[in-house]
């Protein structure tokens, strides 16, 4: 059975509105102006012959076998390179050509070895297909030097370069500049020695280049292959679905063998990544048929005790009969649930249906809390409504893009890609980060401003902003007499003037000179199209809500929202953060974003769910521990959600987890929570479960089955058994029916059904009457509040209580990086590990050299919360003053040495400022080493538990 591949059109569409019509082989064809020949022909199903042409990259016109002729023209100009016109008359095939063709084919032939049938891209080689296509049937030439017994490389963990099957088309190195804009890849050399070269001919692996795919994706022959498919031969069928690493939510082709997933390509047409991809999606899905998958259910009375592995009839019976007699001894609201943004849109739903129906009461929350609650609250309270703004694509009209404690490039890489082409085309850059990011310096890309402040202190930062926007009259008075509510303009206008808000009192606050930021103020408020994105270095922050208001008063007051090229852009950190918040998973909260004391709401949601609803918001995660540690929160259903390692102040949520009489976690593997359990519950990847995911941009994305659940169910099943056993009835046959019901629910998601989605591909809420295909860029004519006015509010800056001192004087920070995800389960059980095997520390040459650290040695880093201890990287990306980490690895600890301050809306932890000190030390910490041996007893209480059937 052969696989359906994508068209290749040979050259990107032209966007040009003006249409032209000629003939190609005396057929008439009408194309946009700007189409190459070649795409023109291909739109009628002609197909020009072509080897160095992709529809993915700009034509380069150097292999010279898409030659074409013209009537009344001179030559055999390429198809590729020669644009459409009026009146033109071309020929494709005949003799002459066919002649040229013939001969080009030879001359790549005559260096290129004759292994067809052995080749690991037999079957898919347009080399192979185009020889085909010319009817190449010998080759003259017997050349003196050839390519044959070029090295291999295998350096990296997933894809082979072997160069004796280069064709030099170039293809690879232009989809690492075009797409990626890493620039990792060139041609070395001239003539018989042109040859393709990570990096002055290191190994790929020791290059600069981030696999990210686009390389091998480009490649016709099989010099950059996938390891998967030399390994299991050719896909036969292929699913579109969406990845399920980070918020950009990047369509896929799982390409498979019956169950098996060959590799992963990403979808040419979507919308969210346009063919691109980065390491974790479209390499690093080897996590879901992971040896440590746990596939049946099991029970224990202590987490003392082994795990027992029992049918699913009877672990949903004892989890339903637990939640009961707990609530039945300290009260209704003493059990609750904490939903994942790794989960579908459906389950999330349901899931939070179970808790308000199910269980009586809105002890609901998600780990959204931990991330980006302040831009819930902030962008709701200004905006009136709680998301980003634009689709991913309006970057490319922005002038100006500012980038606000976000790493695009690491955190959310095929977005990064694409805003580092805008930057490429002329686009200027200002970033505010206490660190020096990948943006600020790479190949072509070079940030105008770093505004490199002390963490903690974003709030006076963004203010002298404002002050400099209204002081200077840099406002788009226009926009706010017509969009937006006068008399808190007035008021705003007012606050920001004032002279404590200038940049000259904030320099000894932020750090950051007042002419550099005069300057980038005065950039982003009058160059043009001016676009902020902004990540957790602006939510996980005790004033996170208030710059989030800050950066939204900053836009409102410049004109920059409801077009193309500007607005408010948070950078969702998971595949379906927005999702869950979307789907009801805060405790005060129902689906869309409504009060659950809201009566009309209320109402609605009873009449629908047939049982009385609590009006009384919930418990949030951090209320959920506290009064576990009090004896009155007792029962935790936890699914796909670790907060054993992503919440702060780990040692307090170690304590709560081991107070709660009956912890129930529904995940695929034995992740650091579920140590703590007391029912595991197998759950499904993304491969083997239907339904949705909505990224950073409100896009609404399908995610289907592409194999069986491992353990007989998907995750929305698994909840609806559970429901079903306390009593209360759902009865899915398909997640389909759930969107339909959110749909009915929901007026932002009335026009979503699965129909639309898989007619569109994908669709961005608020989706419905008025907007029946969905909504690209929100609040082009007025803004979601009651009166449709956005709200200007003040933005006081007051100082963190975490302060640096003599016994702490070092700020710890922390962030992500691009081989790793999140706390890691997934990515540490793929083989990205070959690029980040354990977190470290980074720290500044004065203070590593003022403690006598080298990078390599092992330091401990003590603050009012905890201490752990991780290996040194002595670097100047990080300012003097400041160290940085990443939290990917549980065995780190960086969650121990964080503190209990959260912002003041959401109680969102503030992760991002920790003071600490760091000393040299020869062996783990204390709580490291009493980890290791609690996290060892529990994988042999699990061992002790499997059966060995």
């Amino acid at each position: 059975m052969s696989m359906n591949k994508e068209k290749d059109f040979g050259t990107p569409a032209s966007t040009n509105e003006n249409m032209v019509t000629l003939e190609i082989d005396g057929f008439q064809v009408t194309a946009p102006a700007g189409t190459s020949v070649m795409r023109a022909a291909a739109s009628i199903g002609i197909e020009i012959p072509k080897l160095c042409a992709t529809d993915s990259l700009e034509p380069f016109g150097s292999c010279r076998l898409c030659l074409v002729q013209i009537e009344g023209g001179r030559g055999m100009p390429a198809s590729c390179t020669t644009p459409v016109a009026e009146g033109l008359k071309i020929t494709t095939q005949n003799k002459k050509l066919a002649d040229v063709r013939r001969g080009i084919m030879e001359l790549y032939i005559s260096d290129h070895p004759l292994d067809c049938l052995t080749c690991s891209a037999n079957g898919d080689c347009e080399l192979q297909d185009m020889a085909g296509a010319v009817g190449l049937r010998e080759v003259r030439y017997n050349p003196v030097e050839t390519h044959l017994n070029a090295e291999k490389d295998h350096s990296n963990p997933y894809f082979s370069f072997d160069p004796s099957k280069c064709i030099v088309c170039s293809r690879c190195v232009r989809a690492c500049e075009e797409t990626q804009g890493t620039f990792a890849l060139t041609i070395d050399g001239r003539g018989f020695d042109s040859k393709v070269s990570p990096s002055q001919n290191q190994p790929f692996m020791d290059s600069e280049c981030v696999s990210c795919g686009a390389c091998v994706q480009a490649c016709p022959t099989a010099t950059l292959m996938e390891k998967s498919v030399i390994d299991n031969g050719q896909p036969e069928h292929a699913i579109v679905t969406t990845c399920a690493y980070c918020g950009v939510g990047c369509s896929f082709r799982a390409e498979m063998k019956g169950e098996q997933v060959i590799r992963m390509v990403p979808a040419k047409d979507g919308k969210a990544n346009h063919g691109h991809s980065c390491v974790k999606g479209r390499f690093a899905f080897g996590y879901a048929t992971h040896k440590d998958r746990i596939t049946k259910p099991m029970i224990r009375a202590s987490i003392k005790d082994a795990w027992k592995e029992v049918s699913w009839e009877e672990a949903i019976n004892y989890a339903a009969s637990e939640l009961k007699r707990i609530q039945t001894k300290y009260g209704k609201d003493s059990v609750g649930g904490i939903t994942s943004s790794r989960c579908t849109n459906e389950e999330v739903y349901i899931m939070q249906k179970l808790i308000r129906a199910g269980f009586g009461n809105n002890n609901v929350d998600t780990c959204a809390r931990v991330c980006h609650s302040p831009t819930g609250y902030g962008l709701k309270q200004t905006f009136g409504e709680s998301s980003g703004t634009q689709d991913f694509d309006s970057v490319m009209k922005a002038d100006v893009i500012l980038v606000m404690g976000a790493n695009p490039t690491d955190g959310h890489p095929v977005f990064g890609s694409q805003m580092k082409k805008r930057l490429r085309q002329g686009a200027k850059l200002i970033v505010i980060d206490p660190r020096e990011i990948d943006l600020i310096k790479s190949p072509h890309v070079k940030a105008s401003h770093h505004l490199k402040l002390r963490p903690s202190t974003n709030v006076a930062l963004i203010n002298a902003f404002g002050h400099v926007v209204v002081t200077e009259n840099l406002l788009d008075e226009a926009f706010v007499n017509e969009r937006c509510d006068v008399a808190s303009f007035a008021k705003w206008k007012a606050f920001v003037a004032q002279e404590h808000n200038s940049p000259e009192a904030s320099e000894s606050i932020t750090g950051v000179p007042a002419a550099e930021l005069r300057a980038a103020a005065r950039l982003y408020a009058t160059a043009g199209n001016a676009a902020i994105y902004y990540g957790l270095g602006v939510t996980e922050h005790s004033q996170g809500s208030t710059t989030v208001i800050g950066i939204a008063n900053l836009a409102m007051a410049t004109g920059n929202l409801g077009h193309d090229g500007a607005g408010v852009n948070p950078l969702r950190g998971q595949n379906n953060v927005q999702g869950s918040c979307d789907m009801g998973s805060f405790p005060h909260e129902f689906p869309g974003y409504r009060h659950v004391s809201d009566p009309a709401t209320h109402q609605l949601f009873e009449n629908a769910w047939h049982t009385n609803l609590s009006s009384e918001p919930g418990l949030r995660i951090p209320n959920m521990f506290e009064a576990a540690l009090d004896g009155s929160f007792m029962g935790l259903y936890c699914e796909g959600e670790d907060i054993a390692q992503s919440d702060p102040d780990i040692k307090h949520v170690h304590a709560a987890l081991r107070a709660m009489e009956c912890v129930i976690v529904q995940d695929i593997f034995l992740n650091e929570t579920a140590k703590f359990a007391h029912v595991f519950l197998p759950g499904s990847s993304f491969l083997e479960k239907n339904g949705t995911f909505t990224n950073a941009e409100r896009r609404i994305s399908p995610v289907r089955k592409v194999m069986s659940p491992l353990a007989g169910y998907q995750d929305w099943e698994v909840t609806q058994m559970l429901a079903n056993a306390l009593g209360y009835p759902m009865n899915y046959s398909h997640p389909s029916e759930i969107m339909d019901e959110i749909a009915q629910l929901t007026p932002s998601f009335a026009g979503v059904s699965y129909e639309k989605i898989d007619r569109l591909g994908s669709v961005q809420w608020p989706c419905n009457d008025e907007t029946p295909e969905g909504t690209p860029i929100m609040h082009t004519e007025h803004f979601l509040r009651d009166n449709g006015k956005g709200l200007f509010m003040l933005t006081e800056f007051v100082p963190t209580t975490e302060r640096v001192n003599a016994k702490f004087p070092l700020i710890l920070t922390t962030g992500r990086i691009l081989s790793q995800y999140n706390v890691g389960a997934q990515t540490r059980r793929t083989e990205n590990v070959a690029w980040h095997a354990e977190d470290r520390l980074e720290i500044h040459p004065h203070d590593a050299e003022d403690r006598g650290v080298n990078t390599g040695d092992w330091v401990g880093i003590k603050s009012r919360a905890g201490e752990t201890v991780l290996r040194a990287l002595v670097s100047d990306r990080v300012q003097p003053g400041v160290v940085y980490t990443t939290f990917h690895f549980p065995e780190s600890g960086a969650n121990v040495i964080t503190t209990d301050n959260s912002d003041w809306a959401t109680n969102c932890p503030e992760y991002k400022v920790t003071a600490v000190q760091i000393t040299k030390v020869s062996q783990p910490s204390e709580w490291q080493q009493q980890y290791q041996e609690f996290s060892e007893k529990q994988l042999d209480l699990l061992e002790q538990g499997m059966s060995h059937d």
